[in-house]
């Protein structure tokens, strides 16, 4: 009969795996991670107060494009697709303002030269505050 006592050795822990995996994390999220471009130029922006900003804001004109390449200010409809036509509804549409701004709301599926006969009518008139309306993306998923 066997009278010695029974060792139980203690456990060890492997740790090669644990650091190849936080190798690989760290990996991972240095490749993913986006840098953010600082610029080097430091400027001091000139001040305004509020009610300047207040008084020098004007209801924009709205230039809507549709599929088809239609145009639309202020949601009337441009007789035809005439870059002249376009220029004297902008003029009609901006009165007696001195530069209101413009915003351009074009259909995804537009045309590209109706929207750049769009924006040359706007700077021919002398719009130069322009916009170009886009929707959020995390509202058209469901």
């Amino acid at each position: 009969m066997n009278l010695r006592k029974f060792r139980r050795e203690s456990p060890a822990i492997d740790l090669t795996p644990l650091i190849d995996v936080v190798f690989m994390l760290l990996i991972f999220f240095m490749v993913s991670t986006t840098f953010k471009d600082q610029s080097m130029i430091r400027i001091d922006l000139p001040k305004a107060s509020q009610q300047q900003k207040q008084e020098n804001q004007q209801k924009p004109i709205d230039l809507t494009i549709d599929i088809q390449g239609n145009f639309y200010v202020n949601g009337k409809r441009v007789v035809n697709t005439q870059i002249e036509t376009l220029k004297k509804a902008l003029q009609i549409a901006i009165g007696e303002r001195e530069h209101p701004p413009l915003t351009i709301s074009a259909d995804g599926q537009t045309p590209h030269q109706a929207v750049v006969t769009a924006m040359d009518a706007a700077r021919q008139v002398g719009l130069v505050h322009l916009s170009i309306a886009t929707k959020n993306t995390t509202e058209g998923k469901r």
